[in-house]
């Protein structure tokens, strides 16, 4: 991730603005993830998320705390407030994941297709033409 300033496309940060950053371009994908980990880390029925390129995230004021929430997997928030912001899957290292309503303006971004839908919670009723998979998306 990049720790000089570019032209920001979008901003964000985390609750408390302990962690700023910035991205110079719009997400090359977005998506709703419904998975067991994915509800219980963002604290909600499901995630929202949006994928960049390492390059074109650029962290202004202070740095996430990552964990490792499974194998291949590291989720980043803020240790002050315990905002849900990051993820990381260290098999594509290119790639940099943050979460859709960290941003300022979580309006800018819509996700276009859904994730883990077998795990979505079976009350929740989602009229979307959204694309659907049953288990994850892989990138590539």
């Amino acid at each position: 991730m990049s720790e000089t300033k570019s032209e920001a496309v979008l901003t964000g940060g985390c609750h408390c603005g302990a962690i700023r950053y910035q991205v110079s371009a719009m997400p090359f994908a977005s998506d709703y993830c419904h998975c067991d980990i994915c509800k219980q880390t963002t604290g909600s029925v499901v995630g929202a998320w949006m994928d960049f390129k390492v390059e074109q995230v650029t962290w202004l004021k202070g740095k996430v705390k990552e964990y490792e929430s499974s194998e291949f997997v590291r989720r980043g928030f803020c240790e002050h407030c315990g905002s849900s912001l990051t993820f990381r899957d260290t098999r594509h290292a290119s790639y940099f994941t943050l979460t859709v309503t960290s941003l300022d303006d979580a309006s800018k971004v819509q996700p276009t297709y859904h994730i883990y839908t077998d795990d979505q919670l079976p009350w929740l009723k989602i009229d979307d033409n959204a694309r659907r998979y049953r288990q994850g998306q892989t990138k590539e």
